[in-house]
C-alpha cells in the first residue's frame, strides 16, 4: 500500500471519532427524535460545513477525493476540533497544514533553557526544525557565533553557514557536512510543503547561495541524528565533537542538540574556550 493508501483508513476512522462526540446541542441544534447516532449525523456535519453530503461521506469513508484547506477548516470547525487534531486532520488528508507566522516554536521556556545551561561545558542549542536557533548555552556561545539574519527574522544556523567564506566556516569540511543539514531539512520540509514560511525561506536561501539552491534541487532527504563532527575556532584550533540530537516534549520539531569532545584534545580546548569567555566576560558584567 502507498502512504495515501494507508492514511485513507485513518482519516475516516478520525472523522468517525470526532463525530460521535459532537452534540447537537454543542452546535445548536435541537436533539431531534429518535436519534441513534452517537453524536452528529454525516448529512449534519456537511450542512453546517457547508459542503455537499456525498462529498462529505466520501471524505469519511477514506475515497480518493480532494480536498482544500477551505473545507477542512469548515470541517474542523464543525468537529469543534482543536489545534493538533485539526494539524492530524490535514495530514492524513494530504494537505499542506500552515499554522500561520512562523508555523514552528519561536522560543522556549525556562525549564529547557536551565537544561541546556546545566550542560556546560558541553556546547547545546535547541533547534526548530527549520534550524532556527532558540536557544543556546554559554558554552554554544563559545564556539558558534550566528547572527540574527534581516531577510528572515531569526538567528538561522544553515543560513550563516552558507553565506560565510569558506575560510570563515567554522565546519571544517563543509562539503560533507552542509548536504547532510539540507537533507535534514527536506525530511522536514514534507510536513511543510506550501506554507508561507517555509516556501519563503527557501525561496529566499536559494537566491542567497547558488550551494544551497544546488544541494536543495538534488532532493536528498535524511532523518536528524548523531554525528561526529570536526569544527574550527580562530583561538583554539580544530575540535572534534559528537553531536546528539534529542527531541522536546510539547515543542513539536524542536530538538536539543548537544556537542560533546571526542577526545582528550577536544575536552582540553573547550575548556580553554571557557576560561577565555570567564576572563573576557565575567559573570559580574554578563546582563
Amino acid at each position: 500500500m502507498t502512504t495515501t493508501q494507508r492514511r485513507r483508513p485513518e482519516l475516516a476512522a478520525f472523522l468517525r471519532s470526532r463525530r460521535a462526540r459532537v452534540t447537537p446541542a454543542d452546535v445548536g441544534m435541537p436533539p431531534g427524535l429518535r436519534r441513534r447516532t452517537p453524536g452528529l449525523r454525516r448529512e449534519e456535519v456537511a450542512q453546517l460545513s457547508g459542503v455537499g453530503v456525498t462529498w462529505y461521506t466520501w471524505l469519511e469513508q477514506g475515497r480518493p477525493i480532494n480536498a482544500s484547506p477551505q473545507v477542512l477548516d469548515a470541517v474542523a470547525r464543525t468537529l469543534r476540533l482543536d489545534q493538533p487534531e485539526r494539524e492530524h486532520l490535514y495530514r492524513l488528508a494530504g494537505v499542506p497544514y500552515d499554522r500561520g507566522g512562523e508555523g514552528l516554536p519561536q522560543r522556549v521556556g525556562q525549564d529547557v533553557q536551565e537544561v541546556i545551561d546545566a550542560l556546560d561545558p558541553r556546547p547545546a542549542v535547541v533547534y526548530n526544525s527549520r534550524y532556527d536557533l532558540l536557544a543556546t548555552n554559554a558554552a554554544y556561545g563559545d564556539l558558534f557565533r550566528i547572527p540574527r539574519t534581516p531577510e528572515i527574522g531569526a538567528a538561522n544556523a544553515l543560513w550563516t553557514l552558507f553565506m560565510v567564506s569558506e575560510e570563515a566556516c567554522p565546519v571544517v569540511h563543509p562539503e560533507r557536512e552542509l548536504p547532510v543539514m539540507v537533507a535534514t531539512l527536506r525530511s522536514a520540509y514534507g510536513r511543510h510543503v506550501g506554507e508561507p514560511a517555509w516556501e519563503d525561506f527557501i525561496r529566499k536561501l536559494s537566491a542567497a547561495s547558488a550551494n544551497f539552491a544546488e544541494l536543495w534541487a538534488s532532493g536528498e532527504v535524511v532523518p536528524p541524528g548523531p554525528r561526529g563532527k570536526r569544527f574550527r575556532h580562530a583561538a583554539v584550533g580544530e575540535l572534534r565533537l559528537a553531536t546528539l540530537s534529542l527531541s522536546i516534549d510539547g515543542m513539536a520539531e524542536c530538538r536539543i542538540v548537544v556537542y560533546t569532545p571526542e577526545d582528550a584534545d577536544s575536552w582540553e580546548k573547550v575548556a580553554r574556550l571557557r576560561e577565555r569567555r570567564q576572563r573576557l566576560w565575567p559573570p559580574s558584567e554578563v546582563v
